[in-house]
């Protein structure tokens, strides 16, 4: 367990360098996330014999993953960023990945920002196709899950999003001070736990949509649960209450509007 305490003392972020440009676990554990994501839709899609074929996947595949990388950026820096104001006068500087002429990446990501440029481009998507668009987000619902398994491992691999102060065994050591492993918890919670019950569900589904509201409910209640594990942003804090953080508050909102749409689209089919 004392190696376990000490991994990251003992764990390099950095996985090798391509010539001078450093490749982080986080960036692996990204790409295995998407396409693991990828290659269950079409599996599923071809299980369940889905009205959606593997050319329809590969193009939505492309336009998600662009509305997914534009919205996580910007709702981090709308929802999280603490320089918010500059990026806004600077919004050249919102994708810039070098600092000082050195590559730094890009830093800092959001998931609710990148679930709004991922509803944004499949509502563009299925309207260009004239695709039952809540069908597709059906399919998502069920495939998304997967790659949060990888997703949150990659957090956590990278040294970041760590959790609250604590005395459990299984603490790792983040800055001198014992620290739950938060980003594993939300690996089990919003991904293998959420993934195990849409993909048990999805045959008892009883309208186009549901599995997609039942989503946003489950992972809005799943974050809000592991936010108590987890450090609030340090330059955001608790939002209020001393307790409430960003997270959980826009968690809450996701509750909400699945909540209702979940009861308008069992109203309406």
């Amino acid at each position: 367990m004392e190696y376990w305490n000490n991994i990251y003392e003992n764990f390099d972020p950095v996985a090798f360098h391509l010539f001078s440009i450093p490749v982080h676990w986080y960036g692996i554990m990204y790409i295995l996330a998407l396409v693991s994501a990828y290659l269950f839709a079409k599996w599923i899609a071809k299980k369940d014999r889905l009205e959606i074929g593997d050319e329809v996947i590969d193009d939505y595949f492309i336009w998600v993953e662009i509305g997914v990388i534009l919205g996580a950026r910007l709702g981090y820096v709308l929802f999280y960023s603490s320089h918010t104001s500059y990026y806004l006068s600077h919004p050249w500087q919102i994708f810039n990945p070098f600092s000082n002429g050195e590559f730094v990446g890009i830093r800092g990501m959001s998931y609710h920002g990148a679930l709004i440029g991922f509803l944004v481009a499949s509502y563009l998507f299925a309207k260009k196709r004239k695709m039952d668009l809540w069908k597709l987000l059906d399919l998502v619902a069920i495939s998304v899950p997967v790659g949060y398994i990888f997703g949150r491992i990659g957090n956590f691999l990278n040294h970041e999003l760590v959790g609250r102060v604590t005395d459990v065994p299984w603490g790792i050591y983040v800055y001198g001070e014992l620290r739950h492993p938060s980003q594993l918890y939300e690996s089990l919670l919003e991904g293998v736990l959420l993934f195990l019950f849409l993909f048990w569900y999805r045959k008892r589904a009883k309208f186009p949509g549901e599995l997609a509201m039942l989503y946003g409910i489950g992972y809005g209640v799943t974050r809000f649960i592991a936010e108590f594990w987890r450090e609030p942003d340090i330059q955001l804090g608790f939002i209020a209450w001393d307790w409430l953080t960003m997270g959980q508050l826009l968690s809450l909102g996701m509750v909400v509007v699945g909540t209702a749409g979940y009861l308008y689209l069992r109203r309406e089919r």
